[in-house]
């Protein structure tokens, strides 16, 4: 069958260029060259064919960031399927929640290529998932899981978008913390191995297994701001990194407080602040070191490709791209109502810089109203993590029966800084207008992170609620 969502295949891309520029993909227990990848991903093709899979049926992969699970995205696809990436330590009853939700009868165990076939008959045949690569499975605001579907030839042309930005090669060294059930983790890994680079996973993050894979040369390190944050914090000195020239970061606000740090301790690696959704394709935006000076708070500019509008309204971004989704898995209406004539609503309120630039001022659903005031947390986190001894700082509304909802603060000191309310309060005022000036300052080692490892709002407001003295 053909239609317009055909047309490379990754597949074919990957075995093509591990033929001529053999790359290499490890963890701590397995180390696996080109030939071992295509061996693997071959086994699993042919037995995926012997369990009848059909064109485009989704097949759900348990993965835990090892070597292996990249064999078993390419043996997915070689047989013809739709990858669906799930964590391999997932409870019994997420996995069948998730199996129900995308009508998946194949599910392999990404480490050893063992197949399991769930249900006889194969899942009914869906147009949407005609040329599809990957479901990636989203809980969004709701937590209903969304499976958003991305097809093998958007997701090929964003990669070439993304190498034309980034430059890897052959001697690309990327160290990969993230799980490869999100899509930053995902583009990561394939574009070092579409360069032949040397790609190295690791299963769970550590401070010290990063700082020793600093020490032992990776060139390009992929890590979110909640992962920076804790490599600061950990005991020791800041690592050396004799090859670092990339940090890869985003899914989170980095905060110039953390930038600073970062330039400090690797001022030979380039930072890439990078926003996107899955929906959207991943990395719509890009703040390089360049952009940060000139425009420092800003997401940046739109990276190649991608356009870009701001609501004059509500103050919504809205994005226009040709690498995002085909859509919703089996959920049409949620994908018409995502798209306003073909602009990607992201949910995120913005405004514009003079120079074109983009600054992120919070999410619709997260505006805190406090005594009719409407105040945007992303704003008060930025204010605080410009403060020489904040590390982290993170915002959230509490229900208050006087002013409906007061302002609460979260603030991760630098290490061996003394910090507290007074003097942060005295600090902000006149930086910010005083209904902006938080009701109250919390103190903690770390961010409240959710479940997907980043700093969440609604877990610092249960934090907070759980701490809130009752009458």
């Amino acid at each position: 069958m053909t239609s317009a969502n055909q047309g490379r295949n990754l597949a074919s891309l990957l075995r093509e260029r591990l033929e001529r520029a053999p790359a290499t993909v490890e963890d701590p227990s397995e180390r696996l060259d080109a030939g071992a990848l295509l061996s693997r991903a071959d086994a699993l093709a042919a037995e995926l064919r012997r369990h009848g899979i059909t064109p485009d049926e989704p097949v759900m992969i348990g993965v835990g960031n090892r070597a292996a699970d990249i064999a078993a995205f390419l043996g997915v696809w070689t047989a013809g399927g739709v990858a669906i990436p799930i964590h391999a330590s997932s409870p019994a009853a997420v996995v069948e929640t998730l199996r129900a939700a995308t009508a998946t009868r194949l599910i392999v165990e990404g480490a050893t290529g063992d197949v399991t076939k769930v249900a006889a008959e194969p899942p009914p045949q869906r147009p949407l998932l005609d040329g599809a690569a990957l479901v990636i499975l989203t809980s969004g605001s709701t937590g209903t899981p969304k499976g958003v579907v991305i097809g093998h030839d958007r997701f090929a042309a964003k990669l070439d978008a993304l190498q034309g930005m980034l430059g890897f090669t052959p001697r690309t060294d990327t160290l990969l913390p993230l799980q490869v059930t999100f899509i930053f983790g995902i583009w990561a890994g394939l574009l070092t191995i579409l360069a032949g680079g040397r790609l190295r996973m690791m299963p769970k993050f550590t401070p010290a297994a990063v700082r020793a894979a600093l020490e032992d040369g990776v060139t390009t390190a992929a890590l979110v701001p909640t992962m920076l944050r804790a490599l600061f914090a950990s005991e020791g000195q800041v690592p050396s990194a004799p090859r670092l020239r990339q940090i890869l970061t985003g899914g989170e606000p980095l905060g110039g407080g953390l930038a600073a740090m970062i330039g400090e301790a690797f001022p030979d690696a380039g930072l890439f602040d990078l926003y996107g959704l899955t929906e959207t394709g991943s990395c719509d935006f890009h703040a390089t070191p360049e952009i940060r000076a000139a425009a420092a708070g800003t997401i940046g500019l739109p990276t190649p490709g991608v356009e870009f509008r701001i609501d004059a309204t509500t103050g919504e971004l809205l994005i226009r791209t040709p690498f995002g989704m085909l859509g919703y898995l089996d959920q049409p209406d949620l994908t018409a109502a995502s798209f306003d004539d073909g602009w990607f609503r992201t949910g995120d309120l913005a405004r514009l810089h003079p120079l074109g630039h983009v600054e992120l001022v919070g999410r619709a659903k997260d505006i805190i109203s406090r005594g009719g005031n409407k105040i945007a947390p992303m704003e008060i986190d930025r204010l605080f993590c410009g403060h020489p001894d904040v590390a982290a700082a993170l915002t959230t509304g509490v229900p208050d029966p006087l002013l409906g909802e007061r302002l609460h603060v979260l603030i991760v000191p630098r290490a061996g800084a003394t910090l507290d309310a007074g003097t942060l309060a005295g600090w902000a005022t006149g930086r910010i207008e005083r209904f902006k000036i938080p009701d109250a300052f919390h103190f903690a080692p770390e961010l409240p992170l959710g479940r997907t490892g980043k700093a969440d709002r609604g877990a610092l407001r249960g934090w907070i609620n759980d701490r809130i003295e009752k009458p």
